[in-house]
């Protein structure tokens, strides 16, 4: 079973920058999609960024140009790079990892949640 453990969060001030970090332990055959989501108050959870094992990478319109995700498969780990935030980038940010098992199914996690808090 794999576990996700997130780190990174905290307050920061517009047009500053924070890192939040991702990583994955316990037993799978591979770590394939990992991914960022967020969920601000009031709001639905929606996605902010994801990446695939061969580094292909899809982010939503309201990031493009500011957040960058990417990971080290070497260490189960995804980071999402967040520069210029802004108010509306507040909530709490969810890691989603998506792979396959030792048995051979498919497996998806969601970590707990990291609490961002953009101060304007």
């Amino acid at each position: 079973q794999v576990q996700l453990v997130e780190s990174g969060g905290g307050l920061v001030q517009a047009g500053g920058s924070l890192r939040l970090s991702c990583a994955a332990s316990g037993s799978a055959s591979s770590i394939d999609t990992m991914g960022w989501y967020r969920q601000a108050p009031g709001k639905q959870r929606e996605l902010v960024a994801v990446i695939t094992s061969y580094t292909s990478t899809n982010y939503a319109d309201s990031v493009k140009g500011r957040f960058t995700i990417s990971r080290d498969s070497a260490k189960n780990t995804v980071y999402l790079q967040m520069n210029s935030p802004k108010p509306e980038d507040t909530g709490v940010y969810y890691c989603k990892v998506f792979g396959r098992s030792v048995r051979g199914t498919y497996f998806e996690v969601w970590g707990q949640g990291t609490l961002v808090t953009v101060s304007s």
